[in-house]
């Protein structure tokens, strides 16, 4: 056994360079000859107070497993195979049938990633881990309720004191952009991709969510599961000029014939786990914009209230609207406004649909958020687990009141309005009657 300690201060190459990027686009940009000087020439609003990102201190998993290791409470031990791959996932409770296979060059060990060598990430509600075969580091992204996504990585080296780094900027080159609705956050990345990995740009990519169409999503990507006359990207390389192959990649229940999965440690790139993960990365991203635009909107109004001599608890009109449309924005996000129908059911290949439910809360007649449906649409009650987050929970007051206030008042409407038309009577009821059994915040209302 060996002890890793958490170190934020020393900045050696692997803290400046890392880039967790969830089918991202750091070579891409590199590619093109942008630099993060040319992206970053301005400082961003969320590197200044209230927010402060580089330098305020946070709170999330991975900086308390950080403090735990540091004060010998946490051991992690270094497997010969996978490196510190296995203790990481335990230490974060984070499940081995999360695993999904991106093989696309789109992050920042692209000369470790290939169709023949994907790389893997791993998730659960809060936390991603990246993991490349034969890798340099492992790559951990999670959301701190207060500073949105905080990036880290571990030295894939034995060692008896591996340091988990976290980055100070250099990821947000790639993910702190509008595809991440301008705040530290994720995206997943659908490309065209040649059969060496390499993106071809000139075709276009696709940033991807539970509102995408599915003939958009997993290129560059590995997807074993059945999705009956749907189509995706998925399983399949591509040339500038040469049609894409929607049919050969297609309704795979397994990898074999496509990539040796020996190296990894499931064989399955579980179609169900792509859609969730597409699903939460956006809805963190909501919920960290939600909070920035309140700190930041608060923090200019008390500002002019001094200046102008007004009641320092002064909230003025335009802090007002920023509020009120921050809230509009998560509170559709959250219900899935837009989802994409599904029009064939879908079926995965790993045991993480059951497993994802079996997480709960649920309400006396056993009904969950996390129920997925699959036939038709993502969930059967259509909103979201992260409702249950800390990212939620930890909202600034004047957001989270709003956010309940706007939720409870769509679920309880003789009639929908448009932006919520997908939900029926029946899913409203019974989406309001789990969330007052299982939600403070819904229960304190009702």
């Amino acid at each position: 056994m060996v002890r890793m300690i958490l170190n934020t201060d020393e900045g050696f190459l692997w803290s400046l360079r890392a880039c967790f990027a969830i089918g991202g686009l750091f070579c891409g940009l590199v590619a093109h000859g942008l630099t993060s000087n040319d992206l970053h020439a301005q400082s961003a609003s969320y590197e200044r107070p209230p927010i402060d990102y580089i330098n305020a201190p946070v709170s999330d998993e991975v900086s308390v497993l950080g403090k735990q290791i540091s004060a010998g409470e946490v051991e992690l031990e270094y497997d010969p195979k996978f490196g510190y791959l296995p203790a990481v996932l335990k230490a974060l409770d984070i499940p081995l049938d999360s695993q999904v296979l991106v093989f696309s060059k789109t992050s920042l060990q692209l000369h470790r990633i290939a169709p023949g060598t994907p790389r893997a990430i791993y998730f659960n509600d809060n936390v991603y881990v990246g993991y490349c075969h034969r890798g340099d580091a492992l790559e951990i992204a999670v959301t701190d309720p207060q500073q949105g996504a905080i990036f880290y990585t571990i030295r894939q080296r034995s060692s008896d004191t591996p340091r988990l780094l976290r980055d100070r900027g250099q990821c947000l080159t790639c993910h702190a952009t509008n595809r991440t609705q301008g705040v530290p956050g994720y995206l997943i990345r659908s490309v065209y991709s040649d059969n060496s990995g390499h993106p071809i740009f000139s075709r276009g990519t696709f940033t991807t969510d539970h509102a995408s169409p599915f003939i958009e999503r997993w290129g560059g990507w590995y997807v074993t599961g059945e999705h009956g006359q749907m189509r995706h990207m998925g399983n399949v390389t591509t040339s500038d000029d040469e049609a894409m192959d929607y049919e050969s990649g297609a309704n795979r229940t397994t990898l074999e014939g496509l990539v040796d999965t020996d190296p990894y440690p499931s064989p399955h790139s579980d179609i169900v786990a792509l859609m969730v993960l597409e699903h939460q990365t956006q809805v963190h991203n909501a919920l960290t914009f939600a909070n920035f635009e309140t700190r930041e909107a608060l923090h200019q109004s008390y500002t002019m209230n001094a200046l102008l001599e007004r009641d320092p608890d002064h909230i003025s009109e335009s802090a007002q609207r920023r509020m009120t449309k921050a809230v509009e924005k998560l509170v559709q996000q959250l219900l899935l406004c837009d989802e994409f129908g599904l029009e064939s059911p879908v079926t995965g290949t790993s045991t993480f649909a059951s497993e994802f439910a079996k997480r709960g809360p649920t309400d006396p007649s056993g009904r969950s958020l996390r129920d997925l449906d699959l036939k038709t649409r993502l969930f059967r009650y259509p909103c979201s687990f992260l409702i249950y987050s800390p990212a939620f929970r930890e909202l600034p007051p004047e957001v989270h009141q709003r956010a309940v206030s706007r939720i409870q008042e769509v679920l309880t409407a003789t009639e929908p309005e448009e932006a919520f038309a997908h939900l029926s009577a029946d899913d409203r009821k019974a989406i309001l009657e789990i969330l007052v059994a299982t939600h403070a915040d819904f229960a304190e209302r009702n």
